[in-house]
């Protein structure tokens, strides 16, 4: 169920570069598995990670993937930096 809604999901998001992408939720579980929550330790983060965001290390916005290779633990206050640094800078 929760494939076919990702799928359905996908279909409506805008090919726009303003348009939020949708994310790989495989993805991101793989990253937790291997990466617990640098707060709490734990390998399943529904609710989120106290603190903490995923960060795609080579920003998608440069081309970067949305693979877990790509994925790393950043606090919220590195992640506003970085976002902000993201959208001046990439084009």
């Amino acid at each position: 169920m929760i494939r076919l809604l990702l799928f359905l999901l996908s279909l409506t998001v805008s090919s726009t570069s303003d348009a939020r992408q949708v994310r790989s939720y495989q993805e991101k579980a793989e990253f937790v598995r291997h990466n617990p929550c640098p707060s709490t330790g734990k390998v399943k983060v529904r609710y989120g990670c106290k603190g903490y965001v995923i960060d795609h290390i080579d920003p998608l916005a440069y081309g970067g993937e949305d693979k877990a290779y790509n994925m790393q633990w950043q606090t919220k206050e590195e992640a506003k930096l970085k976002d902000k640094w993201e959208r001046k800078n990439c084009h």
